[in-house]
């Protein structure tokens, strides 16, 4: 048995929380720049550079990459010999959510009540946080930072076996289609594909988390995931919607076994700026 303080926990979450608000990952920056060099729209190809520069700014000037710095979602993959010591583990991953919105000056966007009292929490909490048994003695983190933008535009269709991939991929592209300049493309889209209602929507969010270098590597679903970002950017919405080639940057697809009955689909899509970090404890 492995004693983990969750107060580490807290405090990696508040330095994740204020990086990956300031900071886009290497592969989205060689992604945004094979974009604008494919481009031949010239506004396409100048917000495309926009993107760059704002890109270059946030990271030298220490500042949100955007506005919407996102609502916390935290997967917690808990080794089956940890033994958390410290205090409540949600309120720490809350805690340090909250210290990282607070200390890096990142907007708070997170009301009490969804419908009736919505007022603001201000602290950005509290977080989404999903959580697994695993063997071993470690604990994995992951934050995402998920903007609202594009998780307003995101759908699920409980499909039926009939459907099948055909269906699968109307399904994704009119989403998208659908979705247009108001998700901020270029986009990222996480879909999930299988399991019941609940968890195919889990699992289109947490296909993000995947670097956009990797693909699926069952090589059906890679060759689904290529297949949806070609006809992706042959819908012409294009870069902050002034058309082009460049809608998204990759279409990452997870799976799950799911009843014979049924095919459940999700698409969660992200604009460009796809904020995640994962940590090993």
């Amino acid at each position: 048995m492995r004693d983990v303080d969750v107060s580490i926990i807290e405090n990696k979450l508040r330095e994740a929380c204020m990086a990956i608000a300031v900071e886009y990952s290497h592969d989205i920056i060689c992604a945004l720049r094979k974009g604008e060099q494919e481009e031949t729209r010239e506004k396409s190809k100048a917000a495309l550079r926009m993107l760059l520069d704002n890109a270059e700014i946030a990271s030298r000037e220490q500042i949100a990459i955007c506005q919407d710095t996102g609502m916390a979602i935290v997967w917690v993959k808990a080794g089956q010999e940890v033994h958390f010591t410290g205090g409540s583990l949600i309120d720490a991953i809350n805690r340090g959510v909250a210290a990282g919105y607070h200390d890096g000056y990142l907007r708070a966007s997170v009301v009490a009540d969804p419908l009736f009292d919505r007022k603001n929490t201000k602290t950005n909490t509290p977080a989404v946080v999903y959580c697994e048994i695993v063997p071993g003695d470690e604990v994995e983190v992951e934050v995402m930072a998920k903007g609202f933008g594009s998780e307003n535009k995101s759908k699920i269709k409980m499909l039926t076996p009939a459907d099948g991939v055909e269906g699968v991929k109307k399904f994704v592209l009119d989403t998208i289609k659908e979705a247009g300049p108001n998700a901020c493309p270029p986009m990222i889209v996480g879909v999930g594909i299988g399991g019941t209602f609940d968890s195919c929507a889990v699992m289109a969010k947490k296909a993000m988390l995947r670097p956009i270098s990797q693909s699926n590597p069952d090589e059906r679903y890679k060759q689904l995931e290529d297949e949806l970002l070609e006809a992706a950017n042959e819908l012409n919405v294009g870069p902050m919607g002034l058309h082009g080639k460049t809608t998204a940057l990759k279409i990452q697809v997870e799976h799950f076994p799911t009843h014979i009955a049924g095919l459940p689909c999700a698409v969660n899509i992200c604009c460009h700026v796809c904020r995640h970090a994962r940590m090993v404890i």
